[in-house]
């Protein structure tokens, strides 16, 4: 096991690496493994696993020859189940490898998973020919060997552990494949390497004249205006008109923070009321996937506008033509533009606009350029204007970008309740301390600026676990904006286990605040925030007697829904177009709905088709006045409506004050931009108001040593 230290972007991925792409990427760290692992090692790899306590990292080693498949929590939290729980798309594969395999040859599976489209292609040829199928997570592989052992195809399918760019003809495989079959594809369509990998196919491990499941692939969108779109990225001007006289983004530095130039996927149908259409659907790129690809490509077009209004935003997806005449199809659309039933691993894309967005009349034509590079898609627009402001400079802003936030953070930071929230707490706590010694314990640079500028004699020290020196670099380059100067602020970053006075300059702490917000962590579970009790509790002996704790407390709260699309697609695998995957290794390891399975964290009012059954309920506090430590709890849960129960949304509300005024919830009623954890039943449950389904138990278990919760409910 190594362990290192640094926060990580995008946690919420699996990060995998051969051993020889470790050696050459850490080559220079040292490791305490007594294990020899060579470069030329076969069949050993690495899991990026976090610790939910400290946000530390740690790669663990998974084994070939160990047979379990491990880690099984990893796996459980990707879209794989979802993926297979999508009729649609699976059937879509099967009519076209059908179609397509008509006679006995070489197939090639890019990306293999359970082997599903490797079994479908065995099964079209018949008794001759061959699959190969490639995968490189092992953990998957170990997964893949049981489902085709299960359904008698072992035999019929040649399985590789490796990347396709690493087989090679003459060593690995005897000849070129006829026939690609793959499922390479995000969102977006290309962040998955799909380009490579089709060139790197091309040029080595196909005939000419070969065929392909899927066709061709084309990527459409649709000009929209939305208010809602546009609070997701536009700081500056949200801030405009606020008049608490804090300025994240200042005028003329408009690009020192904000989100990514690129495009966020999102379910689109979810916020279809804050929609308004500014255009028809129009075509971007053609992506062949018979034949090479190009890494880059240009386009230019001209778009009508159907209605007077501000383009905030570019929504984007595409249509899959997976057979050669084109009878055979797969959209990624919104609602409004065909049916499509509700999934996870395939959502719509957005991309903003710049700034307040770019005026448009009806029937006059807008000048949009489209790029694609290997990975991503790109919109940009041509002499694009605020719609008021000509004096505006954020077009002319020379800053370049420091921090990257995701758009849900950018739009908690430019939300008026937020803050003044915030504002009033940190007024109450700084009320009556002359010269306090403040820490930040999260990554808010908001808190820091807060509270410099509102106490003109507080020292802070920020630890930005997260963003560490580009905080220190950003609160350098807005501290004149917001009155404070840089010798009342300090960044300490260490990770060290206890503090001492040395730390602190040998005083003690007054305020210790977080809101708690940890970068790289808002895509994982709510009680990922309770790095701030681990925090807290590594401060415990440099604070003072009367210290003030922001928040002081964090309550586990829940609620019973009604969510039959996300549970459709958590729901335990059975026959997927005549191949068996109801194992119950397959589904344990997948995390499909059961006592079992793991909560997981979603934006529950994107979940499809959504319903309270119960009032909100308290399963237990987390008393962050005092040191970290485990602790149990329980609730009886009421339901107030008939339906159908699928699970339940979990969430933490912090309470920001000693005197319970000032409490900021996370739950899916109270605002759009957190996540909750949702813990699924494996079977749903019809619920009769008053009847013998009229309440339920929900209990819970915080585990101090390694940040865990456990859930389960008393169905």
């Amino acid at each position: 096991m190594f362990s290192f230290n640094g926060a990580q972007n995008g946690l919420n991925r699996l990060a995998v690496l051969s051993i020889r792409t470790l050696v050459r990427t850490l080559s220079s760290v040292s490791h305490p493994s007594s294990k020899a692992m060579s470069p030329e090692s076969t069949g050993l790899m690495f899991q990026l696993r976090v610790d939910p306590l400290t946000g530390n990292s740690e790669w663990v080693v998974i084994e070939e020859e160990v047979d379990d498949i491990s880690p099984k929590p990893m796996l459980a939290t990707t879209s794989y189940l979802d993926m297979l729980n999508d009729a649609p798309r699976n059937k879509a594969y099967r009519d076209a490898i059908d179609k397509t395999v008509t006679k006995s040859c070489h197939v090639l599976d890019i990306g293999s998973g359970t082997g599903l489209l490797s079994m479908m292609g065995a099964r079209a040829m018949g008794i001759a020919g061959m699959v190969t199928a490639c995968e490189s997570y092992l953990p998957m592989v170990k997964l893949m060997k049981k489902v085709l052992r299960a359904n008698n195809m072992d035999h019929k399918i040649r399985l590789f552990n490796k990347r396709s760019d690493e087989l090679q003809v003459g060593v690995d495989i005897a000849s070129r494949a006829h026939v690609l079959v793959s499922e390479i594809l995000d969102s977006e369509l290309l962040g998955e390497g799909l380009i490579p990998t089709l060139q790197h196919a091309y040029d080595n491990l196909l005939v000419e004249n070969y065929k392909t499941v899927p066709y061709r692939a084309t990527t459409y969108a649709q000009l929209v205006e939305s208010t809602y779109l546009w609070k997701l990225h536009d700081l500056f001007n949200n801030e405009a008109d606020m008049e608490d006289g804090i300025h994240l983004v200042p005028k003329g530095k408009e690009n020192i923070i904000g989100v990514k130039p690129q495009q966020f996927s999102m379910h689109c149908d979810a916020m279809a009321e804050d929609i308004r259409l500014l255009s028809e659907p129009f075509k971007i790129f053609e992506f062949e996937f018979w034949k090479r690809p190009d890494s880059h490509g240009e386009k230019e077009m001209y778009i009508k506008a159907t209605d007077d209004g501000i383009v905030h935003a570019v929504i984007s997806w595409w249509v899959l033509e997976l057979d050669d005449e084109g009878e055979i199809f797969y959209s990624t659309a919104p609602k409004w533009i065909g049916t499509r039933n509700w999934c996870d691993h395939w959502k719509q894309c957005v991309w903003f606009t710049k700034g307040k967005g770019l005026s448009v009349c009806k029937d006059t034509h807008v000048c949009m350029e489209a790029t694609h590079t290997e990975t991503n898609i790109s919109y940009g627009f041509k002499a694009q204007r605020s719609y008021v402001n000509d004096d505006d400079d954020e077009f002319r802003s020379q800053d370049s970008r420091i921090i990257n936030l995701s758009p849900e953070r950018i739009a908690i930071y430019g939300d008026s309740y937020w803050r003044l929230s915030m504002l009033k707490a940190i007024n109450h706590a700084l009320e009556e301390k002359e010269s306090p010694l403040c820490v930040v314990a999260d990554d808010s640079v908001f808190l820091t600026i807060s509270i410099a500028h509102l106490s003109k004699k507080a020292h802070i020290i920020s630890l930005f676990p997260g963003i560490r020196e580009k905080g220190f670099q950003y609160l350098k380059a807005v501290a004149n904006e917001n009155g404070y100067s840089m010798d009342r602020v300090e960044v300490i970053s260490n990770r060290k286990q206890q503090w001492t006075m040395d730390d602190t300059h040998q005083k003690k702490v007054d305020l210790l605040i977080a809101e708690p917000f940890y970068f790289g962590a808002e895509a994982m579970l709510p009680w990922q925030n309770l790095q701030f009790w681990s925090k807290r509790t590594m401060l415990d002996s440099v604070l003072s007697e009367d210290v003030c704790i922001m928040p002081c407390k964090g309550i586990l709260k829940a609620c019973a829904m009604s969510l039959p699309d996300l549970w459709r697609s958590r729901r335990s695998l059975e026959k997927i177009e005549g191949f068996d995957h109801s194992m119950s290794v397959v589904n344990s390891t997948l995390g499909a709905s059961s006592s079992e399975s793991p909560c997981l964290p979603f934006f529950i009012w994107q979940c499809g088709e959504v319903e309270k059954l119960s009032d909100t309920c308290t399963i237990m506090e987390f008393d962050l006045m005092k040191p970290l430590s485990s602790c149990h709890g329980k609730a009886k849960v009421e339901f107030i409506e008939a339906g159908v129960c699928h699970g339940f949304a979990v969430w933490i509300d912090w309470v920001m004050d000693s005197s319970n005024n000032i409490v900021m919830s996370t739950g899916p009623g109270d605002s759009r931009f957190w996540k909750q954890g949702v813990k699924l039943f494996a079977e749903a449950l019809e619920v009769n108001v008053g009847g013998g389904t009229g309440t339920t138990v929900i209990e819970a278990y915080f585990d101090s040593s390694s940040g865990q919760l456990e859930l389960s409910v008393n169905v």
